[in-house]
C-alpha cells in the first residue's frame, strides 16, 4: 500500500469512527434524556369528576426527597378554558395527599370561584431510613416542611419540595395552572407549614391561613421532637421554622393572616399550638390577624370542613378572583 493510500485510510478511519462515536453519543444522549423526561413526568393514578371540574392524582419521581411522590390537583370548571390561580393545601400529621380533597369538601367554593386546589403527600416514603415509622409524630408522615439538615434524614427536605419543585413540576405539565398567582392554607403541621413558608417567602404567595396550626414549634414538645430530630440541637436553626418568631422578622406585603382554632381541640388545650403567642407576635410586628376561637369545634376535618369556605373565600380575595 502506498503512502498516500495508508494515510486516506487512517483518515477515512478516523472520520467514519469520529462520526460514529458522535452518532452513538447524540443517540445515547437524546435516550437518557427521554428516560429523564419520562421520569420527571407526574404520572396520572386516578381521575373523579367533581362539582364540574376533576380530581386528579399524580405520582412521580422526586428529586428533592429521593423517592416516588404523589400529588393530587383540583381542576376547577374554569381550568378547561383559562389559566386559574393555586392553592396549595398543607397536611398535617399522619395524612397525605388525599385526606383534604376527600374529607374537606372544598371543591365546590373552589369550583365556584375558579381555582385549583393542590395538596400533596407530607414526608418521603419508603426509604427504609431506621426508625422512620417508629412515630406517629415523626418520619413518615410528618416532614414539617423543614428542610433537614441531620445526615440520618438528609431526604427530608419538604420545604424544598413544596416552594421549589413541585410549583416547576406544576408549571411545567399544566399551562392551564397559574403557578405565579398562588397563596397557600393548611392545617396543624400543615397550618405551621404553611405559615412559615408564606413568611419565608413573601414574594412567593398572595395569602395565608390556617387551621388550628403549630404556631410556635419551638415551644411546643411537637416541635422540639421533630425539629431535634430534623435540624439537631442547635436551636438558632429551629428559628427558621417558627413562625412566631419568623413574622417579628418579615418584611413583604402586610396582608391578613386568618386562623381558625376550635376550643375543644385538645392539643390546643395541651399547648401543642400555641396561637395566642403568633398572634401576639404579628400584633407587635404590625402584621395583620384575625384569629377565629370556634367554640365546641375539635382538631379534625369536621372543623376544617365547617370553615374551609372561609378559608378560600379569603385566598380568592387576594387572588384577585
Amino acid at each position: 500500500m502506498s503512502a498516500t493510500l495508508a494515510s486516506l485510510v487512517r483518515t477515512t478511519s478516523r472520520t467514519f469512527g469520529n462520526r460514529f462515536s458522535t452518532v452513538t453519543f447524540l443517540a445515547r444522549r437524546n435516550s437518557t434524556l427521554a428516560q429523564a423526561d419520562k421520569m420527571a413526568t407526574p404520572q396520572e393514578i386516578s381521575s373523579t369528576k367533581m362539582c364540574g371540574g376533576f380530581n386528579r392524582r399524580f405520582k412521580h419521581d422526586s428529586s428533592s426527597v429521593g423517592c416516588p411522590m404523589t400529588f393530587t390537583v383540583f381542576f376547577p370548571p374554569a381550568a378547561e378554558t383559562e389559566k386559574v390561580p393555586v392553592l396549595y393545601w398543607l397536611s398535617g400529621l399522619t395524612c397525605n395527599d388525599e385526606n383534604f380533597i376527600q374529607k374537606s369538601g372544598a371543591q365546590r367554593k373552589a369550583a365556584a370561584c375558579g381555582l385549583a386546589l393542590v395538596t400533596m403527600d407530607t414526608s418521603p416514603r419508603g426509604l427504609n431510613v431506621e426508625g422512620e415509622s417508629e412515630s406517629w409524630d415523626f418520619g413518615t408522615g410528618a416532614g414539617f416542611y423543614v428542610n433537614a439538615t441531620q445526615e440520618k434524614w438528609n431526604k427530608w427536605r419538604m420545604y424544598d419540595y413544596v416552594t421549589k419543585e413541585l410549583p416547576s413540576l406544576l408549571s411545567s405539565h399544566f399551562p392551564q395552572l397559574d403557578t405565579a398567582n398562588a397563596s397557600l392554607f393548611g392545617h396543624s403541621m400543615g397550618g405551621h407549614g404553611a405559615l412559615t413558608l408564606f413568611l419565608k417567602n413573601p414574594s412567593k404567595y398572595k395569602s395565608v391561613s390556617a387551621f388550628a396550626p403549630i404556631a410556635n414549634p419551638t415551644q411546643c414538645p411537637w416541635g422540639d421532637k421533630a425539629f431535634n430530630g430534623y435540624l439537631g440541637e442547635d436551636k438558632s436553626t429551629w428559628e427558621e421554622y417558627d413562625a412566631t418568631l419568623l413574622v417579628k422578622k418579615y418584611n413583604g406585603p402586610k396582608t391578613t393572616i386568618l386562623i381558625d382554632q376550635g376550643d375543644a381541640d385538645k392539643f390546643y388545650k395541651e399547648k401543642q399550638l400555641l396561637p395566642e403567642n403568633f398572634e401576639a407576635a404579628c400584633k407587635s410586628a404590625g402584621m395583620p390577624v384575625e384569629l377565629r376561637l370556634q367554640p365546641g369545634y375539635d382538631h379534625s376535618y369536621f372543623f376544617i370542613a365547617t370553615f374551609v369556605d372561609d378559608h378560600i373565600q379569603h385566598h380568592a380575595q387576594a387572588l384577585g378572583l
